[in-house]
């Protein structure tokens, strides 16, 4: 009986197929909370009675687009402002740069599965002499070299593969970095915006006492001419006066801090941004109720945690994988 003379390459090829679909190391699963069978506190009535029986099993929400929820405000100014955090903020550039990367490193980590292809070319050029039936003649030579070096690392026992769910799942965590540090810095900005106007209406309150102030410390002064008021009084007047110019000034104060806090979530110079004080004069817009469980459903930090418990329980198999030999074809 004659054997193929391919039956070793074969056979080898198929083994390393085989090998090849193997993964030590433990799959990562996502772990589960324990949960009690009932609330503690009784459920508010409008609660379904399908989940007043007990608790609401979790249904993560940290995909769903979060919106422009500050147009909620129908306020244009905190709009216009609003719109430039995910366009100037440095630190939300930063995260997408950070996610841009972890991306490529997905593709890095791919390219490990195929073979390596190398070469060297070489280009050689020289000029000689041959003698021959007592005559010499010169002439020019080029050689050309073009040498190829294949090589390839089976994935045996799954350090690849694990390294590139890896990297997937760490750029999975990253991208939800990116949206909780824009809906962070949305999030701040939108306070520091409604605090600053809220300083415009106590300043708008304490501009107007100073004008009446004036007019009791200018009528205190005629009745003290006059001889009715003391000194005390004017002094009292005086005191009265000064203590709210003072208030000013500390609102002032204030007022600047916010504003340079709005220019640098918005990526500018505070002398390049100037807010003209207007009071509030809209009520705040009614916000649906729920509880707090499902804004954490929704939070994309919780996602992005959970994302690199992922990417740690990987490196467990691709530790493990080092225990194993390697097997490098050239």
């Amino acid at each position: 009986m004659n054997r193929s003379p391919n039956f070793p390459l074969t056979a080898l090829l198929t083994l390393l197929l085989v090998l090849a679909g193997c993964a030590v190391g433990p799959n990562y699963r996502r772990p589960s909370a324990p949960a009690p069978p009932a609330f503690k506190e009784q459920p508010p009535v409008n609660f379904k009675e399908a989940e007043a029986a007990g608790w609401k099993p979790s249904q993560p929400g940290d995909a769903y687009s979060k919106g422009r929820w500050w147009e909620l405000y129908n306020d244009p100014a905190l709009n216009a402002l609003e719109a430039q955090v995910s366009v100037s903020n440095q630190n939300v550039l930063q995260a997408e740069a950070q996610y841009r990367q972890a991306k490529a490193a997905v593709g890095v980590a791919r390219a490990a599965l195929f073979p390596i292809v190398t070469t060297t070319p070489s280009i050689t050029s020289g000029r000689g002499t041959a003698t021959g039936n007592g005559s010499g003649a010169s002439g020019s030579q080029t050689s050309f070299n073009l040498p190829f070096n294949v090589s390839w690392e089976p994935d045996l026992w799954g350090n690849i593969r694990r390294g590139v769910t890896a990297s997937t799942e760490n750029a999975q965590s990253l991208a939800a970095y990116v949206a909780n540090a824009r809906l962070l810095y949305q999030a701040e900005l939108a306070q520091d915006y409604f605090g600053l106007h809220g300083i415009d209406g106590e300043a708008g309150l304490l501009t107007r006492t100073e004008a009446s102030y004036k007019e009791y410390l200018t009528l205190t002064r005629d009745r003290f001419s006059a001889g009715v008021a003391s000194d005390l009084d004017v002094a009292q007047a005086d005191s009265q006066l000064y203590q709210v110019q003072s208030q000013l000034i500390d609102l002032g104060v204030q007022r600047a801090a916010f504003e340079h806090a709005i220019a640098i979530l918005i990526g500018k110079p505070p002398a390049e941004l100037t807010i003209p004080p207007v009071p509030l004069t809209t009520s705040p817009p009614s916000l649906p109720l729920g509880l707090p469980s499902e804004l954490l459903e929704r939070r994309p930090d919780i996602a992005g945690a959970e994302r690199q418990v992922a990417a740690a329980n990987e490196q467990i198999g691709i530790a493990m994988a080092a225990f194993y030999p390697t097997l490098s074809l050239t």
